[in-house]
């Protein structure tokens, strides 16, 4: 008898493109915030070969401000040969409601990385991969020891046990969340079709009900950067930051 082949994981990236980047207006106005530029390429595209790197397949993008412009950046749909797949917002559903709003593109898909559309980062994915195929929980975020959002807390199991100290359980680290994560695609039962909710919210959820559900995985090697301000991105755009050969 022929081997059945395994399911391969990892195929799908759903990048997180819909934001109205408000703290980088008027750079924003006419522009969504993945699709300014560094080094003479929209910013997302950064995020796309991180991916890459990954061995997934194909992108899905979500939308809202300014959708067309998305279509102007990729008239023949891929990059790099790698297909992406746009699903726009007509109302902002934020972070979970935009995950919860590619369900149905997802049918053939077990877990799925997700990537913020505004971040540029530079280390290996590959702990994150190999960590959340050996525990398979709901969730297994990236974090960093350092930095100027520390408000991801894990015990000592690695588990998170807290997200902005809502549940008042600190576990003995506190932590940068980087925005790039694995997801089961299982955990969308527990989103609600077109409400407006953040991926946060539905992880405190989860930890409370099941805690050890949602793990973290330190990565602290390479280069991350948030595209907070306007400074941040000036300061990224002309080198300072490093990411232009990313």
């Amino acid at each position: 008898m022929r081997a059945v082949a395994k399911k391969r994981r990892f195929k799908t990236a759903f990048i997180l493109g819909a934001g109205l980047g408000t703290r980088l207006r008027p750079l924003t106005e006419r522009c969504p915030k993945p699709l300014l530029e560094i080094g003479g390429r929209p910013i997302i595209t950064y995020a796309m070969d991180h991916l890459l790197s990954a061995g997934v397949d194909r992108f899905i993008v979500n939308t809202h401000h300014c959708p067309e412009q998305y279509l102007h950046k990729f008239p023949a749909g891929h990059w790099r040969g790698t297909p992406v797949i746009f699903r726009h917002e007509p109302v902002l559903l934020d972070t979970a409601g935009g995950l919860k709003n590619i369900e149905d593109l997802l049918e053939e898909d077990e877990t799925i990385l997700c990537y913020n559309g505004d971040i540029l980062a530079d280390f290996s994915l590959r702990g994150l991969l190999r960590l959340h195929e050996e525990k398979r929980p709901e969730a297994t975020l990236v974090l960093r020891t350092s930095g100027s959002l520390l408000n991801v807390s894990v015990n000592e199991r690695g588990e998170v046990c807290d997200i902005r100290s809502v549940l008042r359980n600190p576990g003995i680290r506190n932590c940068l969340f980087t925005g790039i994560y694995a997801v089961e695609t299982a955990l969308l039962q527990y989103m609600e079709a077109g409400r407006i909710e953040s991926i946060v919210s539905i992880f405190l959820k989860r930890i409370a009900e099941k805690p050890g559900s949602i793990l973290g995985v330190f990565v602290d090697e390479g280069d991350w950067q948030d595209i907070g301000s306007i400074e941040s991105y000036e300061r990224l755009k002309n080198g300072a930051g490093g990411m232009e050969g990313a």
